[in-house]
């Protein structure tokens, strides 16, 4: 059995596979510790590899490996799962409205958006992704939050203005995105998570989901299709990123979300209501899983 195939946990990724005798040539040199999750054909779960008889330096005998069919389960939970956020309910309700009114003053968006998404990214659950972090700094992409303030003050004086502004706020939203998927960390290590969307075709969803508004109802389909076409940019990553809600369902909820809010009082519940919806229909699956469905 010494030809078997092993894998390893590292940083949040699936190494491998590593041949038996390279996999104990890492052990040795202490590259990998006893600590270490690895796997190979046959192991219902991954284990530690000091839980491993045989299969340290020093020890003696083949590694007793448990048998167990089934294929290659996911490292530390690193397959498929759905995303969830904690949002205590007056402390998302304060930044929210500190990330408004600093976009609304211009000069103090670049401070307002860095530090909202710092807390919102800390408050995300993504499975195998402990201590998930947002390390963006305040002077990388200051000039975007400025001219977003600034945009949308000039969409107040006239119609066309909003319209002709309609680019460029796609344009200043693109560059947002690949600043965020670019800056998150978990357990203080980078992640080589990149958004490689092009910024026409983003721009393009920018304008389409503009002018669905005219149809009254056909922007929650376009704004549905715009999301899984994002999911689908994300890259650097084992797993692939999905949205698993329709248009039907982000139409009939953003409805209650406007109800609600027009009570004023409720305003609180429902915004947290919705985020906690919205952050759940993204999911986590194995690259090529929907395309073998």
């Amino acid at each position: 059995m010494a030809g078997r195939s092993w894998f390893y946990a590292s940083e949040g990724q699936q190494q491998g596979p590593y041949p038996e005798i390279q996999l104990r040539e890492l052990l040795a040199r202490g590259t990998l510790t006893a600590d270490t999750l690895v796997w190979t054909e046959g192991m219902a779960n991954w284990q530690r590899a000091g839980e491993i008889p045989g299969l340290l330096p020093g020890a003696s005998g083949t590694p007793v490996i448990p048998r167990s069919s089934g294929a290659l389960p996911t490292a530390c939970g690193y397959g498929a799962g759905v995303l969830s956020i904690d949002l205590p309910l007056w402390g998302f309700l304060g930044r929210a409205l500190l990330y408004a009114f600093g976009i609304a003053l211009v000069i103090l968006a670049p401070w307002a958006g860095t530090g909202f998404y710092r807390w919102a990214v800390s408050r995300l659950h993504v499975p195998g992704r402990p201590n998930l972090a947002f390390t963006g700094q305040v002077g990388e992409l200051w000039w975007v939050f400025v001219l977003m303030g600034l945009s949308g003050y000039a969409g107040l004086y006239d119609d066309y203005i909003q319209l002709l502004m309609l680019p460029l706020q796609g344009f200043l939203s693109w560059t947002l995105l690949r600043w965020l998927a670019s800056r998150l960390s978990s357990n203080g290590q980078p992640l080589p998570i990149a958004f490689n969307g092009s910024v026409v075709t983003f721009i393009g969803w920018q304008i389409l989901f503009a002018v669905s508004f005219i149809t009254i109802i056909g922007w929650a389909w376009v704004a549905t299709a715009w999301t899984r076409w994002i999911c689908r940019n994300v890259e650097g990553t084992r797993r692939e990123v999905v949205f698993k809600a329709s248009g039907l369902d982000v139409l009939w909820r953003t409805i209650v979300f406007a109800i609600g809010c027009g009570f004023i009082i409720p305003i609180p519940w429902v915004i947290r209501w919705f985020t906690n919806w919205y952050v759940a229909q993204f999911e986590l699956v194995e690259r090529g899983t929907l395309a073998g469905a």
